[in-house]
């Protein structure tokens, strides 16, 4: 029978014949050191990619400010190209001089402002439509800083050419029904008090 004391030396001599690695430890800090350059390139390249992504997207959210003119309400007025022919319209402050008649101080309407500034067309139904809606008229209350009683006479024109009309408000800028014989982009020249300005509307189907 194997004692104690054999079964240690057994262990012992098993044990001498296998050799141990020495760590490299010139290789073993050079890997590591190869390790830390990689971890702070990947760092810097995730980094360079956020702000990139960041630099995309910021553009794309907030978009390009919108240039006109700002009414004397001190709102951006929606005289730029293709904005003034919106719907819906927006709804804004009126300009100081377009409040007559209205009981707020402040009274918040949709309206477009001739791109001269000269005019508003307010807009008390949307949309406008042709042919007529059959549940709202296309009214639409005129309102200028100018105004001697002379008729507002109106030439519409089509964006694309095809259509012609022209409507007169008697009296000049006031309260009217103006009704278009299709859908689309009209471009209105507006003549009253020896005055000319235009706007875009945009009437769609009902």
């Amino acid at each position: 029978m194997i004692d104690e004391r054999q079964v240690a030396e057994l262990l012992r001599a098993a044990t001498d014949d296998i050799s141990v690695q020495v760590p490299p430890t010139r290789e073993l800090a050079g890997a590591g050191s190869r390790r830390r350059r990689r971890r702070r390139w990947a760092v810097a390249g995730v980094a360079a990619a956020a702000v990139a992504a960041v630099s995309v997207a910021v553009p794309l959210a907030l978009g390009s400010a919108p240039s006109g003119r700002t009414g004397a309400s001190g709102e951006p007025t929606t005289t730029t190209p293709g904005a003034s022919c919106a719907d819906p319209v927006p709804t804004r402050v009126l300009p100081d001089w377009a409040r007559t008649g209205f009981t707020d101080p402040r009274p918040r309407m949709p309206y477009v402002l001739g791109d001269g500034g000269d005019i508003a067309a307010i807009l008390f139904a949307q949309p406008l439509t042709a042919p007529p809606s059959a549940d709202h008229n296309n009214k639409i209350l005129w309102v200028s800083p100018v105004a001697d009683g002379s008729s507002l006479r109106i030439t519409a024109t089509l964006a694309d050419g095809s259509a012609t009309a022209t409507r007169v408000v008697d009296g000049g800028p006031g309260p009217s029904i103006i009704d278009l014989p299709r859908t689309g982009c009209w471009h209105l020249t507006l003549q009253w008090a020896g005055r000319t300005d235009t706007m875009d509307l945009a009437y769609v189907a009902p």
